[in-house]
């Protein structure tokens, strides 16, 4: 692994969705994600679609040339945690969205796509 902190791995997204989930009922005075959850699932989501637009942004940017890879990556940090906001508003352990990641492994984009239903 290389990067500014080798020991950063995919499990600091547990680590946050357990925090998050903390923060359920939490005063919303003293917490900025028990703010978010107060405000319910629409606001939540909407902070999402901002973060996604931002992090597009910075793609775009980076890609053209005149963008920094520290600020995709701090978006990408935005999004993914404005994203484990929403799974926990919704109640939606993470474990499963990476059981259906693990169940998407190995198949080919095109045919997990073609089998979808609806």
């Amino acid at each position: 692994m290389t990067g500014p902190d080798a020991k950063a791995t995919a499990a600091v997204l547990d680590q946050l969705a357990a925090t998050l989930a903390t923060r359920r009922g939490a005063d919303p005075s003293e917490s900025y994600t028990a703010k978010l959850l107060a405000r319910g699932m629409e606001t939540c989501a909407q902070k999402l679609g901002e973060e996604a637009v931002e992090t597009v942004i910075e793609a775009i940017k980076l890609d053209a040339g005149s963008g920094k890879s520290e600020k995709l990556a701090a978006e990408s940090a935005d999004l993914l945690y404005h994203l484990l906001v929403v799974w926990t508003a919704a109640g939606l352990d993470p474990a499963q969205v990476w059981s259906e990641l693990a169940r998407r492994e190995g198949l080919s984009g095109l045919d997990e796509k073609a089998g979808r239903k609806g």
